[in-house]
């Protein structure tokens, strides 16, 4: 079998990969397997989903169930964002906030703590009040948000067991419109990071650190106010035309700009849901560091721009509000997330991510799970004062160890419990 991820740039050693098409399967194939791993997207871009033996979800019922009442929507983990927004939209209810794509699947987003932007949104995890996943016995255990362990299940890294459903809170459904300002100095993003990353609902600056900001795209709710359009953004002027992140590629695959409303599915990603940008041709990292250390982290980055431009496509700076989620990079501190598409060159960029990594040191920053980064346990325990608990979790949810990977013994559990 020759199955690989998104990007192509990890082919699974896995010897056989299932797809069940219903939960009783599911529960067989767990208990059976010596190791095993769901598969979702695949839109991660190390070998943190491999294992002996894959399980794909897509062949379950989607069941998506809204309850009015409870605001809440449960569904099957393995649809993917955007899959969830269609069916949510005759429902008139949405979700806080979507990642920049909505191609990814929502229990593969969940357990690497993937987010959108926002200084008051916290990542797609934080939306979760509801979840059952199969043990590695074939049992089946649900969980609810104020539950002992809650907050140590929901960013799992895969490594409790395999999620079937998920209960989400939803809010009534609302639009969103986005504006592009270009041509940001940094002195002004330094001087005025609170005020631009305060200026819309969700906010991303791109860059590729050089001599100016090369864009940021503010996405604000709708009201029943008019919006009070504004020509620049401290220095930065007001795109005329629809952009891309990456400058001089055709933004007809980006989601509406100019200030146009839209659904909050239609705008919250960069992209449209039927296109996917640059599908096999890039490698992604991401580092979060305390909002403290914003400025200090961003400056130690731009220092490296000779050093990273000639395998970057682009860079995105968002935030994030702090959580409590046991294994979330946003465990305890609002963050500042500093994104990196680079070109399919994994062994030019893993060059560059020693030095990045290195540079980053002194915020103690804290990588993405489910992006390309060479940090091992030992430099990652110190980062996560949750983790021997979640150690000890997995060691109770799966004592044979057979949702233990390379990944997980690289990265996470290298000592056990």
């Amino acid at each position: 079998m020759q199955l690989a991820n998104w990007a192509g740039n990890h082919v699974y050693r896995a010897a056989e990969a299932h797809r069940p098409a219903t939960v009783e399967e599911l529960r067989a194939i767990v208990a059976r397997a010596p190791r095993v791993h769901a598969l979702g997207s695949r839109h991660s871009f190390s070998d943190i989903g491999d294992s002996a033996e894959l399980v794909a979800l897509d062949g379950l019922p989607a069941d998506v169930v809204v309850d009015p009442g409870a605001q809440t929507v449960t569904c099957s983990a393995g649809l993917k964002y955007g899959e969830l927004a269609e069916a949510l939209a005759g429902q008139g209810v949405a979700l806080h906030n979507l990642a920049s794509l909505p191609h990814i699947s929502i229990a593969g987003a969940i357990a690497t703590a993937t987010h959108g932007s926002g200084n008051a949104n916290g990542n797609l995890a934080t939306g979760v009040c509801g979840a059952e996943l199969v043990t590695s016995d074939g049992e089946i255990l649900t969980a609810r948000r104020g539950e002992p362990d809650f907050d140590g299940l929901v960013v799992a890294l895969g490594a409790l067991g395999v999620v079937t459903r998920v209960t989400l809170d939803v809010e009534p459904a609302y639009e969103v419109r986005q504006r592009v300002f270009e041509g940001l100095s940094w002195d002004a993003l330094h001087e005025h990071f609170d005020d631009i990353t305060a200026s819309g609902y969700s906010v991303s600056v791109f860059t590729r650190w050089g001599e100016t900001v090369d864009q940021v795209w503010i996405k604000s709710r709708v009201t029943d106010a008019p919006e009070q359009q504004r020509e620049e953004l401290f220095g930065a002027v007001a795109a005329t035309v629809d952009r891309h992140p990456i400058l001089g590629l055709d933004a007809v695959n980006c989601t509406p700009q100019l200030g146009v409303p839209g659904a909050w599915s239609a705008r919250l990603p960069h992209f449209r849901m039927g296109f996917t940008p640059s599908n096999g041709e890039e490698i992604q990292s991401e580092y979060h560091v305390a909002r403290r250390h914003a400025e200090g982290a961003i400056r130690a980055v731009h220092a490296l721009g000779t050093t990273v431009r000639p395998v970057l496509q682009v860079a995105e700076i968002r935030t994030i509000a702090a959580d409590e989620l046991w294994m979330s990079p946003q465990y305890g501190q609002a963050s500042v997330a500093l994104h990196f598409t680079w070109t399919r060159e994994p062994e030019a960029v893993a060059r560059v991510l020693v030095e990045l990594e290195a540079a980053l040191a002194p915020f103690d920053a804290r990588p993405h799970w489910g992006k390309a980064f060479r940090a091992r346990a030992a430099e990652i325990a110190p980062l996560y004062e949750r983790l021997p608990d979640f150690a000890r979790l997995a060691q109770r949810l799966d004592p044979r160890g057979a949702f233990r990977n390379d990944w997980l013994e690289r990265h996470v559990l290298a000592d056990g419990p």
